[in-house]
């Protein structure tokens, strides 16, 4: 046992509650930890491998703090933060442990201090360009997830189907999980139960103009950099200081380098490296300033063009609400600065499903179109509005779930449809009838393409969501309470005692020899070497290695022990 944990396991037992679960939680430490008191906290942090473990996590100017520690220098500022993951003592002296593993690793030169270069007017409008896709490009996203949940890799990236589906739409798949990340740490998508799934926060986010669109992106990018890359005034480094600010972290060149594409996908740093005027504000820690970036993306448009062939044509960039609303009335055919849309049977009956009504959407698109409602479009919306609902679906005072509809030909036919098999439909004289629940009949029978509605228990039509945004959620915290109380339970006021109590039970377990000073009852001491067998009750038993007898020492008659090096024999 390490004589250099006793110091900590003092240390530890007197810092707060908050100190130590931050400091738990930095280092790693799992929740349900087996430490049964502040000296096993103190072996387990200064095992070599924990230490190792933490060394990938500080920041180039930790590192070197911790380097010139070891050498016998000052750790100046960064003092405080390696004490509080106890890799330094409060003296500013490093734990051993520590100094034997930072001995051999390696520190990169001295950083260069200068500005990034401002981009030229060229570059800036491609990085404009390009965060006006990637902004475009991750709405999709949100609206895809809001639709049915992108299933996810157990490493968190999006499956191999479905960034091939995507992929089809127009958004290269080598750059979607980027996009994926980007929109997690805006908190508009969330990940869970390898499910990416739009949250409440993407739902507004998706109703913002363009250029909010992109502030709430580069400033959720930002307070999502690691600490490495963060300033103390709340921005971030030259670029070309990234690669070097955590030296002794073997994944960091490979992390860095997906933190920099996200940062170039978001147009705040240029394809040679140069800085974007907007970027500057965000760099020095600032609120963003999309004045600069708004002069370059095109101009957004409030109407749309009606065609006879069921299609619009939007001639810039729609606005995000219009949009937004649009997509779930038609089905949209490209994405460009002139996007176009098709109106089908399906598209207007997923907007009936979503609580549109036919007189709601005919007022929506006269209110934006240029070219009045076509004939064709008025008649698709009438047609499928008058057939929709003329099956419902609802529970009745049993638990079960009914279909009826006015059309009998139609129930017979869901009665023999081989696709809804797994319903267990039965046919009696007033409809169907099922043990799967309602809301899972209603939209298997939509998939089916057959005209379904939910209705209440007053016959009133019913607006079920088929993925709802789920709650918003805190992030959770580490439980670190129970382990934290365990420790502070075998707190004992005599840690001189307690320490001893510790040498001893391990020396006895490795039968080491002890080194041990003895006070005697006349007030003086006395010192043994024992090769020590037992303890219990009080008392230490043992050989005496100098009068090769066994001996039993009281306890509380020991002042101090030590094990004995064989290799100092």
């Amino acid at each position: 046992m390490s004589t250099h944990a006793r110091p900590l396991a003092v240390w530890l037992a007197a810092a707060p509650d908050a100190q130590l679960a931050a400091l738990f939680e930095a280092r790693g430490v799992r929740e349900d930890a087996p430490w049964a008191d502040f000296f096993d906290a103190a072996e387990a942090l200064l095992d070599t491998g924990s230490i190792e473990r933490m060394l990938p996590r500080l920041t180039l100017a930790e590192a070197r703090a911790l380097r010139g520690a070891v050498e016998g220098e000052d750790p100046g500022t960064e003092a405080a933060a390696l004490l509080a993951l106890a890799l330094l003592r409060p003296d500013g002296t490093p734990q051993p442990p520590v100094a034997d593993v930072v001995a051999a690793r390696e520190l990169p030169a001295e950083d260069d201090l200068t500005d990034p270069l401002p981009a030229d007017e060229r570059s800036e409008a491609r990085a404009a360009e390009r965060a006006f896709t990637s902004v475009g490009a991750i709405a999709d996203l949100v609206l895809l997830a809001a639709e049915t949940p992108l299933s996810l890799l157990t490493g968190g990236n999006l499956a191999a189907g479905e960034k091939r589906r995507i992929a089809e739409a127009g958004t290269p798949a080598e750059i979607l999980d980027d996009l994926v990340a980007i929109a997690v740490a805006a908190g508009i998508l969330a990940t869970g139960d390898r499910k990416l799934r739009q949250t409440a926060a993407g739902e507004a986010w998706l109703r913002l103009a363009a250029s909010d669109r992109w502030t709430a992106l580069a400033e959720a990018f930002r307070a999502s950099l690691p600490r490495g890359l963060r300033t103390e005034d709340g921005g971030w480094l030259p670029l070309s200081r990234w690669p070097r600010q955590h030296p002794w972290d073997p994944a960091w060149g490979e992390r860095c380098a997906a933190i920099r594409a996200r940062a170039t996908l978001l147009g705040l740093v240029t394809a040679d490296g140069t800085e974007p005027q907007w970027a500057v504000p965000l760099r020095l820690g600032q609120r963003a300033d999309a004045t600069g970036l708004e002069r370059m993306l095109p101009t957004e448009v409030d109407k749309i063009f009606l065609q006879n062939d069921l299609t619009a044509i939007a001639p810039g960039p729609l606005k995000p609400a219009l949009d937004v609303r649009l997509r779930g009335i038609a089905a949209r055919e490209s994405a460009a600065q002139a996007s176009s849309y098709r109106f089908t049977a399906e598209s207007i009956a997923h907007a009936l499903t979503t609580g549109e009504t036919a007189a709601s959407v005919l007022d929506f698109l006269g209110e934006i179109s240029l070219t009045g409602i076509p004939q064709p479009l008025e008649y698709l919306v009438m047609q499928t509005a008058q057939r929709h609902g003329l099956v419902r679906v609802f529970t009745d005072w049993s638990g079960s779930t009914r279909v009826s509809s006015a059309d009998a030909t139609l129930l017979d036919a869901m009665g023999v449809d081989q696709s809804l098999r797994p319903l267990a439909l039965s046919r009696d004289a007033e409809g169907l009838s099922s043990r799967v629940g309602r809301d899972t009949v209603f939209w298997t029978l939509t998939d089916a393409r057959y005209p379904a509605m939910i209705v209440g228990a007053d016959g009133q039509p019913l607006v079920v969501d088929r993925n709802p945004v789920p709650a918003s959620e805190p992030p959770a915290a580490h439980g670190y309470g129970a382990l934290i109380a365990r420790l502070r339970a075998q707190q004992g006021p005599d840690a001189d005692a307690a320490w001893l109590d510790r040498e001893l039970e391990a020396a006895v377990r490795a039968k080491a020899v002890l080194h041990v000073e003895i006070l005697m009852p006349d007030g003086s001491t006395r010192e043994l070497q024992l090769e020590a067998s037992g303890l219990g009750g009080g008392r230490l038993r043992g050989r005496d290695r100098a009068a090769d007898v066994e001996r039993t020492l009281p306890v509380r008659s020991i002042r101090s022990a030590r094990v004995v090096d064989p290799a100092s024999e």
